[in-house]
């Protein structure tokens, strides 16, 4: 490491565990409430916030010891971070890496705000949003999210 990353290192590393970077800053608690850390288990996790990014200009980085990120925490971190890579860490190194990759469709992940939607009528029908360029609709009624898509997560 040079002198320069070590000036620039400022969150410690993590033995086993995700890395969530290149998050658009200020964004870092949409990741934790779609992750569903609210400082009520005991996970250790570090949060850089506004750290100068040559790609991003700031950028957010969430590092969480000892849980790998599951494709559908993944699939919802996407919609509100299309920038962002993803790191499994393991005995204290990278052991895989990728950028998330928006799908077209999200499955179970986010309840529809339409109260007449036959997803939300007590009905044993699993949510489905297509994924568009500036939010999600739902398959079922059609509702567009554009904004607060975290206060709709079911994962």
């Amino acid at each position: 490491m040079s002198e320069r990353d070590d000036h620039e290192l400022r969150i410690s590393k993590i033995q086993d565990g995700t890395v969530i970077d290149h998050i658009a800053g200020g964004h870092a608690p949409d990741v934790l409430a779609i992750l569903g850390i609210d400082g009520s288990t005991d996970e250790v996790v570090s949060v850089g916030m506004n750290v100068p990014s040559d790609r991003l200009g700031h950028k957010d980085v969430v590092k969480i010891e000892g849980r790998e990120l599951s494709q559908d925490e993944v699939d919802v971190i996407s919609l509100i971070a299309p920038a962002a890579s993803i790191n499994i860490i393991r005995e204290y190194g990278v052991a895989e890496k990728h950028r998330v990759e928006r799908p077209a469709v999200v499955e179970g992940v986010l309840s529809c705000p339409n109260h007449d939607c036959i997803t939300t009528d007590g009905e044993p029908v699993t949510s489905r949003f297509e994924v568009l360029d500036d939010g999600v609709r739902c398959a079922y009624c059609e509702t567009i999210l554009r904004e607060n898509l975290t206060e709709h997560i079911s994962v």
